[in-house]
């Protein structure tokens, strides 16, 4: 293996010819495209949309901005940029601002060379310490962003305040010949993007009224909220015109691009007993966020976030995980009930509006799930066995009911469902019992019934009771009532 140069003769022996980090990048990704590698892996539904866009930013060598609503992987995106630079790149040994050899950007490097000449040490950094990536503020300062006057260097190495030498270098210059991120520019406060937009187009700047030239060599990389630019701060509009492509994100816009994102993000896998997620229960959870997005009683500007259905399917699989042990089940089958038990997992990621304030996230919840059930339902067949069903709402209408115990095993909560006339054969028919899998059965049975629910032709009550729709006067009759009945 050929050792690394080690110094600045071996370097310019070896041939090394250093190019701006943007052409860096574009070369990175030509080769990619030309190899049909994956430029952005584990980044679902972006094939066709914001993918593209990014990638001819970055052949046009351009500073972008990504944005959108939370829970959008913008940051996940600028992230992965990491992987478009080269693995290791030469620097002046001890430059803080990752000097290149052959054209030193700072005093600190002019002065190495000068004295040293081929001598000069060089240093390789790994592509991984080359990204720089900063949460925008109120309290970010000029000093944390471009750097300040450090009295106590100048002091010891005898230089006066106006020596470049004396400048302790914030984050953007120490991103020099990398990647510099900030995320929420809004937040930014408005003279540190003057700073910004300066260094971007002109090279230079003034700490503490001292003019320091600091022409870098820098991909610079914005995320913003759009709700952000009047509910907390905006970008200020010359910085704006000097992010050369704007890219707006989005959330999944097919149930199966969001079910493989959450399949992809959750912890489902545990150490206790074998995990099951039916591909129904997976695809209920999914349209809860599908339809809380179109919910007019959630703020649509704030956005709800994919985080929320992968961490609600994370909890119903707790939930299922606990009932198991207890139970003595093997296998954990989460249902309709477990995503019921999920709902702090959702409550807390939807913003309501003042209607849904009055209403309740709560309640919300609990409504989305149950046509979210009859969505996924119906996306099954559930036409094909309406005959069944009509037997199911008669059972109830007749004043039969039916309590899910919280604890039951797969077996006992099936034997509850078999005595419901219809239930079963729905099920079958659609393609989703399973003789040797009870949990799973039991899961596809109370999908079943939660549908209905969500077409308003049978109740559930926050306990897990299933019971006729209420009416309005009348006191009914006295029908059969469920084994199984709590």
């Amino acid at each position: 293996m050929t050792s690394r140069p080690a110094t600045l003769g071996e370097l310019k022996a070896s041939g090394y010819r250093s190019r701006p980090v943007k052409d860096e990048i574009r070369e990175n990704v030509l080769r990619k495209l030309r190899l049909g590698e994956t430029l952005f892996p584990g980044i679902v539904g972006y094939d066709d949309t914001v993918v593209p866009q990014v990638v001819n930013a970055l052949l046009s060598r351009h500073n972008f901005i990504l944005l959108g609503l939370r829970g959008q992987a913008k940051s996940r995106i600028v992230r992965q940029l990491v992987g478009l630079l080269d693995e290791e790149i030469p620097v002046l040994a001890g430059s803080e601002v990752n000097d290149d050899p052959l054209r030193p950007l700072s005093k600190f490097g002019r002065t190495l060379l000068d004295e040293r000449g081929d001598d000069a040490p060089i240093a390789w950094v790994h592509r991984d310490a080359r990204y720089v990536e900063k949460l925008a503020t109120p309290d970010v300062t000029v000093a944390d962003i471009i750097g300040d006057v450090d009295p106590i260097r100048a002091a010891r190495g005898g230089h006066v305040l106006s020596d470049e030498l004396t400048i302790n270098f914030g984050l953007l210059p120490r991103a020099n010949r990398g990647i510099f991120a900030i995320n929420e520019l809004p937040d930014l406060a408005g003279k540190i993007q003057v700073g910004l937009f300066n260094i971007m187009q002109e090279g230079d700047v003034q700490i503490k009224g001292y003019p320091v030239r600091l022409p870098l060599d820098v991909l610079l990389v914005f995320t913003a909220n759009p709700e952000d630019y009047t509910a907390r701060g905006k970008i200020i509009t010359p910085l704006k015109d000097r992010i050369g492509a704007e890219i707006m994100t989005h959330y999944p816009e097919t149930v199966e691009a969001g079910v493989a994102i959450t399949k992809q993000e959750a912890w489902l896998q545990r150490d206790s007993l074998r995990v099951e997620v039916p591909d129904f229960i997976a695809e209920t959870i999914e349209r809860v966020a599908f339809l809380a997005r179109e919910d007019k009683r959630v703020d649509q500007r704030s956005g709800v976030s994919q985080r929320m259905p992968i961490s609600a399917v994370e909890n119903a699989v707790s939930n299922a995980e606990r009932r198991s042990l207890v139970a003595g089940d093997e296998v954990v089958v989460p249902r309709i009930a477990d995503v019921f038990a999920s709902l702090p997992a959702m409550t807390g990621k939807m913003e309501l509006e003042y209607e849904g304030e009055l209403v309740g996230g709560d309640k919300i919840a609990r409504e989305l799930v149950s046509q979210a059930a009859a969505e996924t339902f119906r996306a099954l067949g559930a036409e094909a066995v309406e005959e069944h069903l009509e037997e199911i709402v008669e059972y109830f209408d007749r004043g039969g009911v039916l309590q899910l115990a919280e604890d039951s095993s797969a077996e006992m909560v099936l034997s509850g469902f078999a005595s419901v006339p219809g239930l079963l054969d729905a099920v079958r028919e659609v393609g989703l019992y399973r003789a040797d899998a009870p949990g799973y059965s039991a899961a596809a049975c109370e999908l079943a019934l939660e549908a209905l629910v969500g077409e308003r032709r049978i109740s559930r009550s926050s306990s897990g009771r299933y019971t006729r729709v209420p009416r309005r006067s009348g006191s009914g009759g006295g029908g059969p009532k469920n084994p199984f009945e709590g």
